[in-house]
């Protein structure tokens, strides 16, 4: 995608994208933004695409904002800050649906149709563990180290920190981590509902666990991660429907019935891309 990420696509469809600035931690500067949400909107429209993985390069996942461009926040270049897709100054404006510029780096994986698997190791600090969260599940060493850092630096999360911690920390949880900026490790993570489980080797886990959802139905892949995010915004009402016209869609349709057959003859599946 570019000179900040590199994306490795496997046979299967399982696309791997490594933050590529490991000379810097990974650390978040404008190139690096663009280049997020750059490849996490081209994943979006991509049907090929089974199962994506995020890893970084190096000592880290991702060290949060750069230095560079704190010193620029400082002398208030928002725009220098996030980069060419921010569209202005304005963090208020919505430039990405719900979302602003910085907000899409993390709420993107939330739009790619697969499930995105994040491998953490090294540190995740402020905007690295922001993009972390926005994937579906979080595979972390437990010596990682991990914090909701933007305090230390006057601030608060705002690449949808606050919307994404909710759903997985207790309120209380959610606010001792936002008020102090604490570091806790990989395992304290799992612990608190940041991390899904500690990994050996998180990248390896990740990979393996991408090719086993690639194997899967590929439309029942998509319909389980329309649902669940569904679950989040929508009434218990509202989501039994979902569920209803989810599963509708799916009996009898070709992937489904490929399905069926494979494991009545034990055999490994032959599923055409989704529609």
């Amino acid at each position: 995608m570019s000179d900040r990420i590199e994306t490795i696509r496997h046979p299967d469809g399982v696309v791997e994208l490594q933050l590529a600035r490991a000379d810097k931690m990974n650390a978040l500067d404008p190139a690096m933004f663009d280049a997020l949400v750059t490849a996490g909107e081209a994943l979006r429209d991509d049907k090929s695409v089974r199962a994506v993985v995020i890893a970084g390069r190096g000592k880290a996942f991702c060290a949060g904002l750069d230095m560079a461009s704190f010193e620029r926040m400082g002398q208030g270049a928002a725009s220098d800050v996030l980069g060419a897709s921010a569209g202005g100054t304005d963090l208020v404006a919505r430039t990405h649906g719900l979302s602003n510029a910085a907000q899409q780096v993390a709420m993107v994986w939330r739009e790619v149709p697969v499930p995105v698997i994040a491998a953490v190791h090294g540190v995740a600090f402020g905007g690295g563990l922001q993009v972390a969260l926005g994937a579906d599940i979080r595979l972390v060493a437990a010596d990682t180290k991990l914090s909701v850092m933007e305090i230390k630096w006057g601030l608060v999360p705002d690449m949808a920190g606050m919307v994404l911690m909710r759903e997985l920390a207790r309120t209380d949880v959610v606010r001792e981590l936002t008020f102090t900026g604490r570091i806790f490790s990989g395992e304290e993570a799992v612990r608190l509902g940041l991390a899904t489980r500690v990994a050996a080797d998180p990248l390896a886990e990740a990979l393996q666990m991408a090719h086993e959802i690639a194997a899967k139905s590929p439309d029942a892949i998509r319909a389980g991660k329309r649902l669940l995010n569904a679950s989040l915004a929508h009434s218990a009402a509202e989501l039994l429907i979902a569920e209803s016209v989810e599963q509708q869609a799916l009996i009898g349709s070709p992937n489904q019935l490929e399905a069926v057959k494979a494991n009545i003859e034990r055999r490994a599946p032959r599923f055409s891309p989704p529609a």
